[in-house]
């Protein structure tokens, strides 16, 4: 096992440009999986890491030597302590990190029976959330327009917990595009829509499009969806973007059940 000691180190210059830069990881095509539970999971999904890295006191962590087992001959390096935090954003280090390849995929969206379209989704705590309720909820795909967040960041990888790697992720979408291709019904919460989600017929193919969390949806992808009020009887305005999608993707689930 290899053990980096410098911050000099060329390959700790690739890792922390990784870790900090969205255009490096669109550059690379590689983004960085922090702690043993999104490893664990893109492991599940039956891929492998490029490389990993891990502390010194991993060999003593039961579950870190389990997914190095796992891992099979992927390379594995050890760098000091202070050189690991530099990778991550956590207040206390996980120990194991994952080198991996982004997917690079192109989704056609006539092909999807059950997805999301993201417009603008700047929150990479709330894109993370609608992810991991999308690989919930069974979508098999997420098309995510440009200015929306990497969605191969840190942040949202963590929030994900792992959605990432069951679901088909297109990101730069042309969302206008992706609607008029999709074959089926394209809803949208509203809050001054007249129909209710839940006297909608949401057992074909089904969409959902989610806009930024201020703005909402622009007016030409709007016009391209059915819209759609979620019931709030309480005292409330609004629901979080992240929140509305998940009653969206789960009354759908129990229509489809």
């Amino acid at each position: 096992m290899k053990h980096i000691t410098s911050p000099d180190n060329p390959f700790y210059k690739e890792l922390h440009k990784l870790s900090d830069s969205a255009r490096q990881r669109s550059k690379a095509g590689r983004t960085l999986l922090d702690g043993a539970h999104l490893l664990a999971a893109y492991l599940a999904s039956g891929k492998q890491p490029l490389h990993i890295i891990v502390t010194g006191a991993a060999q003593h962590d039961a579950e870190i030597q389990a997914l190095l087992k796992k891992s099979g001959n992927v390379q594995v390096t050890q760098l000091d302590d202070a050189l690991f935090a530099g990778l991550s954003e956590l207040k206390t280090v996980s120990g194991i990190l994952a080198l991996i390849a982004v997917p690079q995929v192109v989704i056609p969206a006539k092909n999807s029976g059950f997805c999301l379209l993201l417009e603008n989704i700047q929150d990479p705590g709330n894109l993370g959330s609608m992810l991991r309720s999308a690989a919930a909820a069974g979508c098999d795909a997420v098309f995510m327009s440009t200015a929306c967040a990497d969605a191969w960041s840190p942040r949202v990888l963590r929030a994900a917990m792992g959605g990432h790697f069951v679901l088909n992720l297109q990101e730069h979408a042309d969302l206008p595009m992706v609607a008029r291709e999709f074959g089926g019904s394209i809803f949208a919460a509203s809050l001054s829509a007249s129909t209710s989600l839940y006297a909608s017929r949401l057992k074909g193919n089904t969409a959902f499009a989610i806009g930024n969390e201020g703005a909402g949806l622009t007016k030409e992808l709007m016009e391209l969806c059915q819209p759609v009020t979620i019931p709030m009887p309480g005292k409330v305005e609004s629901l979080n973007a992240a929140a509305a999608a998940a009653v969206c993707l789960f009354e759908a689930v129990r229509q489809r059940a």
